[in-house]
């Protein structure tokens, strides 16, 4: 399949990932609160998930090893490895286990759309069967077929919302306006979640493998970067044209986005009276592809991190690292709270993990005796430390908040 001459690779499953559930909610409450306000922090996420995702794709091409591995390999203290490990895999198994809830209930959200606000079976029973196709599809198909699907039904969502706004035609000077940073107040938790919505720490061990996969060596690595690059800036569009569309649509209108119904106001410019089953049927295509994504990268680091040296456990490992978060991320859904609710409070969660996983990465990508002359440049990390720092100082800021350290 190509597009205009760009042939989408590992990258758009990054986007298929990451344009979920939670991009849908949280950009369309970022644009019914706060405007345009906000479109800053889509464009910094963007570009940010685009630099670390290129981090990723370098240590993977060029040490032929995933991130989890390469991240045990470079540390020689066994008791600091030990320590690394366990921060890691707990770090990922609360955020993917989150992630995995507000995905299961984005496409709960999707069927409850689609039957009028009624789910046909109990809401229990809806929530089980998601979780199970998505395990079937995670654990009994072929990568290669399931990354098609993913890039699919990302691209048909997209279109949707790309259609929509070219149909209502939003003001271009108030999108350029939001590109100026600032907070409006009560948008903290809004910031922080189009950040983590955008910048799915998991993605970055999800890419470094499937990379691997399609490509052999560092001779590729132009391509594979340009596939990241590409297929990222792709989704961080997509994800800003969501933002405008219910900014021009419900910004200033009284009530809050409580269901898919309410998402699906900024649909009706184009869609009119179908406007609530095209949202929901993006919406379960969304929660769907987002479901076997975060179990599928916690497989994945599993496998690298206790499957390696043994022969026979690397698929054992992967299976148990993919159904806990599947069944985590069930419970979570399973909780009596909204799905609009635990999908934004997933994305918050997302948000606060990030500049963990992005230390960790950071260090690798300045590693000379893993990259040799393929080590971050100066540009690179002075790239990297206004991305920790960032994201650490949004992050500090909420947990003070939180506390009530911070008005």
């Amino acid at each position: 399949m190509t597009l205009l001459g760009y042939r989408p690779g590992p990258g758009m499953m990054v986007s298929a990932a990451f344009i979920g559930p939670g991009t849908v909610t949280a950009c369309t409450l970022a644009g019914a609160n706060f405007g345009f306000a906000l479109v800053w922090a889509l464009v910094f996420a963007t570009l940010t998930t685009i630099i670390l995702q290129s981090f990723a794709v370098r240590v993977a091409l060029v040490s032929h090893m995933g991130l989890a591995e390469a991240m045990m390999r470079t540390i020689a203290s066994p008791a600091i490895r030990i320590f690394a490990a366990l921060l890691l895999i707990a770090a990922l198994a609360l955020g993917n286990a989150a992630y995995e809830a507000g995905n299961i209930s984005g496409a709960l959200l999707g069927l409850e759309a689609l039957g009028g606000g009624q789910l046909p079976v109990p809401r229990s029973v809806a929530i089980v069967a998601i979780a199970a196709l998505a395990a079937a599809l995670l654990l009994f198909s072929k990568p290669r077929w399931v990354e098609r699907i993913l890039i699919t039904l990302v691209l048909l969502m997209s279109l949707c919302f790309l259609l929509t706004f070219l149909f209502t035609t939003p003001d271009l000077a108030a999108i350029l306006s939001g590109l100026v940073p600032q907070i409006p107040d009560a948008g903290l938790m809004t910031a922080i979640a189009l950040i983590g919505t955008t910048i799915v720490p998991y993605n970055l061990f999800l890419h470094a493998a499937i990379v691997r996969d399609r490509w052999s060596d560092e001779n590729d690595l132009a391509e594979a970067q340009t596939d990241s690059a590409v297929s990222i800036g792709i989704g961080g569009l997509i994800s800003i044209t969501i933002l405008a569309t219910a900014a021009a649509s419900l910004f200033g209108q009284e009530g809050t986005i409580s269901n898919a119904a309410d998402m699906a106001e900024q649909l009706n410019p184009l869609f009119g009276g179908l406007a609530t089953v095209a949202l929901g049927s993006g919406l379960f295509a969304a929660g769907l592809t987002s479901a076997i994504t975060a179990p599928l990268a916690t497989g994945y680091i599993l496998q690298e991190i206790f499957g390696k040296n043994q022969p026979r456990s690397p698929k054992l490992a992967f299976n148990i690292g993919a159904l806990l978060v599947i069944i985590s991320g069930t419970m979570g859904a399973l909780l009596d709270y909204s799905p609009v609710e635990i999908i934004f409070v997933a994305q918050i969660a997302n948000g606060l993990l990030l500049p963990i996983i992005a230390f960790f990465l950071f260090k690798l990508a300045n590693d000379k005796q893993l990259l040799g002359r393929h080590a971050n440049g100066w540009k690179s990390n002075a790239a990297g430390i206004v991305i920790l720092l960032v994201t650490s100082l949004l992050g500090l800021r909420l947990i003070a908040r939180a506390l009530g350290l911070w008005p």
